[in-house]
């Protein structure tokens, strides 16, 4: 009751806060302010959310197989968990996996991003006004040239119990490896490589409507952007003149702080430069840029939002995820086939389609290699529903009546001589 006090205090604070805390999410990583302030009311329900499941941590009684016998199973606390997390959401990755250890009783150190410490900061100075006990959210800024290093130390020193990680796929398995030292628990929230296919039974005009939010949110850089674009042969054309139209009349590149500006910055030059990479890549192949497809006239870092069509498997922009403002559209002509491009990858964390016709949403939906399946939507993220994917795209689920048991071990107590 305590713990969950002192969260829904912290809850408290940071929508008291909210203003503040989205101008600092957009002064360091480029979000446009609506969107930052999104971020704070849907990190803050992280907190609320595990307030209230803190209190809902059952155990269980088993009969017993010995009349002498009572069996009992009791959740606790793993230990000291440590929390690493991405630049991209630098506030709702920490209170996602925070949340739910504080709710648990564990303690935690997250390492925030190199590039958004101040987020985990903002977060520290508003957990010590809600009475969070001090050592009990610590946090631990580093510099690029020392991020491989602290993780390291997290990840074997044997006083941590647990380690959450959100980030790309190949770190996970270097962070993976340093934790089988100590066989400690693991949570990992990779890359994706997200699909969104449009079948011929859709509704044109909300697909793309999903397709926009789905592709283009944070300048494509969030683990669950749409990736590949599927259409189905039937409908194509009109999705792609209708796609291209919606992308030229309601996204707007600028400053973060301006308010029509819906596309920020890229994160940095080496993101531009993979996005410029994939585009080049696509075009030698004989793919054709219908709109955009080069950097924005405002500065190194911010790019136009591109649509690409004529794409093939074959191309790096559909092999890759490219973490930037880039729609590659694959034509194609049965169910069977869109299943099977959206499957052929090593990584499954969220996946979307567009159908009317109620047997092939069954079955598209129960076929997906993934975690996450949007139908008929572009946006499905929820503090109320498991976060996590499959294949290489991670272990374990955050958010959700799920989400807390990533912080406790099941211990079973035979009580006997009864």
């Amino acid at each position: 009751q305590e713990r969950s006090a002192r969260l829904r205090r912290w809850y408290e604070l940071m929508m008291e806060n909210k203003e503040e805390l989205a101008r600092i999410i957009t002064a360091e990583n480029g979000k446009p302010l609506k969107e930052a302030q999104g971020e704070i009311v849907y990190s803050a329900s992280f907190l609320e959310w595990f307030a209230e499941e803190a209190r809902r941590i059952y155990g269980d009684v088993i009969p017993a197989s010995a009349k002498d016998r009572r069996v009992l199973v009791l959740k606790q606390p793993v230990g000291v968990a440590a929390i690493i997390t991405p630049w991209n959401f630098p506030s709702a990755m920490i209170t996602r996996k925070v949340g739910a250890a504080l709710a648990a009783g564990c303690t935690v150190v997250v390492k925030p991003a190199e590039d958004t410490p101040l987020s985990a900061l903002a977060l520290g100075e508003l957990a010590n006004q809600a009475g969070i006990p001090a050592g009990v959210y610590n946090v631990v800024p580093c510099s690029r040239q020392q991020t491989a290093a602290v993780g390291e130390v997290l990840c074997t020193d044997p006083l941590v119990s647990k380690i959450s990680f959100t980030g790309s796929t190949a770190t996970g398995k270097i962070l993976l490896k340093h934790a089988t030292g100590t066989v400690k628990r693991v949570s990992m929230e990779l890359g994706g490589h997200a699909p969104f296919i449009v079948f011929d039974s859709a509704n044109v005009d909300r697909a793309v409507a999903g397709a926009l939010a789905s592709k283009y949110r944070n300048s494509g850089q969030t683990c669950v952007c749409t990736n590949r674009f599927l259409v189905q042969k039937g409908i194509h054309d009109e999705f792609v003149e209708k796609f291209a139209k919606a992308i030229e009349k309601e996204l707007h590149v600028g400053n973060g702080f301006d308010a029509k500006t819906t596309q920020g910055p890229l994160i940095n030059e080496k993101a531009v430069e993979k996005v410029e990479k994939h585009i080049k890549d696509a075009v030698s192949q004989g793919a054709s840029i219908v709109t955009g497809g080069k950097r924005h006239s405002l500065g190194k870092n911010f790019f136009e939002p591109t649509l690409l069509s004529n794409v093939t498997t074959k191309m790096l922009c559909t092999q890759e995820e490219t973490f930037g403002p880039l729609a590659p559209v694959i034509k194609f002509e049965t169910e069977a086939e869109a299943v099977a491009i959206a499957n052929a990858a090593n990584v499954g964390l969220a996946g979307y389609f567009y159908s009317q016709d109620p047997a092939q949403i069954w079955r598209v939906a129960e076929q997906l290699e993934v975690g996450m399946v949007g139908v008929n939507e572009g946006i499905i993220s929820s503090v109320e529903c498991p976060f996590g994917g499959v294949k290489e795209s991670g272990l374990g689920r955050e958010g959700s009546k799920y989400g807390i048991d990533e912080y406790l071990e099941i211990k079973y107590v035979c009580f006997g001589g009864l």
